[in-house]
């Protein structure tokens, strides 16, 4: 009993180091991206401006293609500016999660860190999550400008948004965007130029995922497909959440669907990209651009 005891104690030590070392080695990455992009300044205030020229651009979309028929279509309390506003904003979440890992690769291969990093303690894969820390964090303010300009200026309903649901939808959406992320990096570092897999999730993604219009429209066939994407799912419930202030239960739906995606692609990226990492280390092109 006194056995157990004792060890009780040092195996949380242990758990807390290990979570310290984790979170210092994430600051470092992050800090060093901080470093790189505060010396471009002016494109980030030039990107305000492109938020709202986008913004701007989907408001007056809608007040062209705005319909009765297309109202019956999209949630309830809502219009067409809204709904694609959301779709515009929050499908940069799954294109950051597919370019911020090929990114980390890249540059590591062009600097030549990427030998080195591989022969630390930290696994490639917490290198991988670690750089992209800085993406998501920018993506994040991104999207809080969008939906900011949408909301003075152009009429954005945030009043009934369940924020902790649509939070809560975020989460469960990176998650299972970042197993999509690693199986296409995992394309990169094998064949070192050009990424398919990446143009080929975005582009189905783009058209069945309901970006710029409701799944519904779709032909029956596509929907089914729709489905199968974890895309679909991630704007439905962001759409719910903030435009129509769904409760949990009414969000549970989405947040299963997306856990049930992280819990298949984070595993088998994992192995994908575990098994790309020792076909490049046997043919010897790991540095290879």
């Amino acid at each position: 009993m006194s056995t157990h005891r004792a060890a009780f104690p040092g195996s949380s030590r242990q758990s807390h180091l290990t979570l310290d070392r984790t979170l210092r080695k994430v600051l470092a990455f992050f800090r060093r991206d901080v470093a790189i992009a505060r010396s471009y300044r002016v494109a980030f205030a030039l990107e305000i401006l492109e938020a709202f020229f986008g913004v701007a651009t989907f408001y007056y979309l809608s007040r062209f293609v705005s319909n009765s028929e297309l109202a019956r279509t999209l949630p309830r309390s809502s219009d067409y500016f809204a709904f694609a506003l959301v779709g515009f904003a929050f499908f940069d979440y799954l294109t950051v999660s597919l370019s911020a890992f090929d990114s980390s690769i890249v540059e590591a291969q062009q600097n030549g860190t990427l030998e080195a990093m591989l022969v630390t303690e930290t696994p490639l894969t917490m290198i991988l999550a670690a750089s992209a820390a800085y993406p998501f964090v920018l993506l994040a303010l991104r999207t809080v400008i969008y939906l900011a300009w949408g909301a003075l200026l152009f009429h954005f309903p945030i009043r009934e948004a369940n924020w902790l649901g649509a939070i809560t939808i975020l989460a469960t959406s990176v998650l299972a965007f970042a197993g999509l992320g690693i199986i296409s990096t995992s394309y990169l570092l094998l064949f070192k130029r050009g990424n398919p897999a990446r143009w080929l999730i975005v582009g189905a993604s783009s058209l069945l995922g309901g970006i710029m219009y409701p799944v519904s429209v779709l032909p029956g066939p596509l929907q089914w497909a729709a489905r199968l994407i974890p895309v679909t799912y991630s704007l439905a419930g962001m759409r719910e959440a903030l435009l129509t202030g769904a409760s949990f239960a009414q969000l549970w739906p989405s947040v299963r669907a997306l856990l049930l995606f992280a819990a298949i692609l984070l595993p088998l990226s994992g192995l994908v990209f575990a098994w790309a990492l020792r076909q490049t280390r046997i043919t010897g092109t790991l540095t290879h651009l």
